[in-house]
């Protein structure tokens, strides 16, 4: 199946990026999606599901890397990146979230390693880059990312209580957190923990982010949680327990108090990354659903499915959510490259509300057309359902995204109304808008 670059940005789109944009899609029609049944079914049983990965994972890392697929997420700005824009990377995390469970990984694109890297890669030390981020780079481990917490409301990043507290050369980390992704892979060999350096700083200041390394004495995992019964194994998103984890102080990334800042920096492409490729997943689910409803098996009341007018009209609105959930994502992606993830906060926020949203109302109808067989692994769908009802606490919930949201629009309105007395006063009090 070919790919085709939306016309309006085309004129965006270098040479190179087209021609990885091809590549990209023979990879995963012709390499990641024929895999899945393959990769699910080496997927280990009971407690050995976090033990090992599946050997065809890395066949296709191998294959990708060889074939230049490798690391294109990372921007232009950054010299460990393949030189993309972030609208270029748009187009290919779309096409790469055809095949969710398995592209993203075989690219070495996928969260939170991605988050994780440009951490590294935009804060680092030079140590730090050489132990961290050139295995990450290499794909020779994994990551994870450890910032929500159970006992408070983590979407308010200032009361997390995780103490990270100076002892003399090193750094004494204690605290409980949960829904850490990608902390189950037996390939993980470091976490960047989120904590509070000082609890009486102003609040945007106590946080600060820390290097912890896996193996590191005092971290348990309490338990790998589920996502409508998936584990998403062998990552999976884990609840752990820091209990006196002692880490040297050059761990800490960028300095005490800087925690926000580099979440800031981490979320900012990263928070559409998951949209990008939200896109691609929605657009497998309809080509699903255009399959299952034109099967000449499939009729009910002397009719296919396709010829009933409320297949018809699901199919159309489909479509259409689709094609506007992608021009959101790829604004926000343009307005990155021109202005940078904080100026382009409003087109971040919009993406990140509508398109899980849209994805979910793709994907329950492509369920809908499939029947009870919708429900069942049989199918994809009843897991990108799953992946996308995640997506909307995901980078932030959505209710933080529309208060972010609002808040901007709000900041226009002196302007507005200023605007609105300067237009000319009509004399003609009979006169009509």
């Amino acid at each position: 199946m070919g790919y085709t670059i939306p016309s309006l940005i085309e004129d965006k789109i270098s040479p190179r990026a087209k021609q990885l944009i091809k590549l990209v899609n023979d990879f995963v029609e012709n390499d990641c999606i024929p895999a899945e049944e393959i990769y699910f079914g080496q997927l280990g049983k009971g407690e050995e599901r976090f033990k090992y990965v599946p050997p065809i994972i890395e066949e296709l890392k191998q294959k990708a890397k060889s074939s230049g697929l490798w690391n294109l997420f990372l921007s232009k700005h950054y010299p460990e990146g393949a030189g993309l824009t972030n609208l270029e990377y748009a187009l290919i995390a779309e096409i790469m979230g055809r095949s969710l469970r398995i592209a993203p990984e075989a690219t070495n694109c996928s969260a939170p390693d991605t988050g994780n890297m440009e951490v590294f890669a935009k804060y680092g030390t030079p140590d730090q880059k050489e132990k961290w981020l050139k295995p990450l780079l290499n794909g020779e481990i994994r990551s994870a990312f450890a910032m929500t917490e159970k006992a408070v409301a983590s979407s308010d990043a200032t009361n997390i209580e995780t103490s990270i507290k100076r002892d003399g050369n090193h750094y004494i980390i204690n605290g409980h957190k949960w829904w850490i992704s990608g902390a189950g892979d037996p390939r993980c060999a470091v976490f960047l923990v989120m904590g509070k350096t000082s609890f009486n700083a102003n609040k945007h200041k106590q946080q600060s982010v820390i290097i912890v390394p896996r193996n590191t004495p005092g971290i348990t995992i309490v338990r790998p949680l589920t996502v409508f019964g998936y584990d998403d194994a062998p990552e999976g998103h884990c609840e752990i327990l820091f209990k006196n984890v002692k880490v040297p102080a050059e761990n800490i990334i960028l300095g005490e108090g800087r925690g926000f800042e580099i979440i800031q920096g981490r979320l900012g492409p990263g928070r559409i990354h998951h949209c990008m490729r939200s896109i691609g997943a929605a657009e497998r689910g309809l080509d699903l659903m255009l399959i299952r409803v034109t099967d000449p098996s499939r009729r009910t009341f002397g009719k296919l499915l396709a010829e009933h007018e409320t297949i018809i009209a699901d199919i159309a609105h489909s479509r259409m959510i689709i094609d506007q959930a992608r021009l959101l994502v790829l604004n926000a992606a343009d307005m990155i490259d021109k202005v940078g993830a904080k100026g382009a906060l409003k087109e971040i926020g919009m993406a990140k509300v509508i398109v899980p949203d849209m994805l979910l109302k793709v994907i329950d109808r492509s369920i809908q057309s499939h029947g009870a067989g919708g429900l069942c692994d049989d199918f994809p769908l009843a897991y990108l359902y799953a992946g996308g009802r995640t997506l909307k606490f995901a980078d932030g919930p959505d209710e933080v995204h529309m208060q972010q949201i609002g808040k901007l629009e709000l900041k226009r309105a002196q302007k507005v109304k200023e605007e609105y007395e300067k237009r000319p006063k009509i004399k003609n009090v009979n006169a009509k808008l």
